[in-house]
């Protein structure tokens, strides 16, 4: 089978989802729990607020799962390279999180998940954002297959709605985009290392 063929670095993998989990939960909590600045922004000071909750929350989770479900059910062999790039751009994101602290915008609207999810929903983590990020990150790891569109529009809608919900800035958004690529190129190098078969 092929996860046997693959265990190591599917445990070397889990490994690293596992902490990046935690210093993505940690570092919430930090930042949620400090009183930053609220800027002005260019293209959210023009609009209210729009309610796209659904998007925000049922959207974003069924773009994570598909970046999953696609190397789980179709190519395992690959599966350790998505958790990995995955991972490393959380830690990137996390670390990013503590450098800056700005509130989440005036008058922004109101997001409840379902379950436990909320316990994971935190305020404050303005750069870089998420929602557009870890698409855009799909766009790359499944490049060479036409499933990489739906990624690129995921990550365009998910910076529209964070925009037109007031939960991010402008450069949150913008800047994802550049982040995502660079934490791209780093997790292609660490892959090199860690798996020689490796060829992306």
């Amino acid at each position: 089978m092929e996860v046997l063929a693959y265990k190591h670095l599917l445990a070397v993998a889990t490994v690293f989802t596992v902490i990046a989990l935690c210093a993505d939960y940690y570092c919430g909590v930090y930042v949620t729990s400090l009183k930053g600045a609220k800027v002005p922004d260019l293209i959210l000071d023009q609009f209210e607020a729009i309610d796209m909750s659904f998007l925000f929350v049922y959207g974003y989770m069924a773009l994570i799962a598909a970046m999953f479900l696609q190397p789980t059910l179709f190519r395992v062999r690959t599966l350790h390279v998505v958790a990995i790039q995955f991972s490393l751009l959380l830690l990137l994101r996390s670390a990013f999180m503590l450098f800056t602290h700005m509130e989440t915008p005036a008058g922004s609207a109101t997001v409840n998940f379902p379950w436990f999810f909320q316990g994971l929903y935190f305020e404050n983590d303005m750069f870089f954002s998420g929602h557009t990020a870890m698409p855009f990150l799909g766009f790359y790891l499944f490049r060479h297959s036409p499933f990489r569109y739906v990624f690129l529009v995921g990550a365009i809608v998910m910076g529209i709605v964070v925009l037109a919900m007031h939960l991010h800035y402008s450069i949150d958004v913008f800047g994802a985009f550049f982040m995502t690529y660079c934490s791209y190129r780093m997790g292609q190098r660490l892959l090199r290392k860690l798996d020689p078969t490796y060829l992306g």
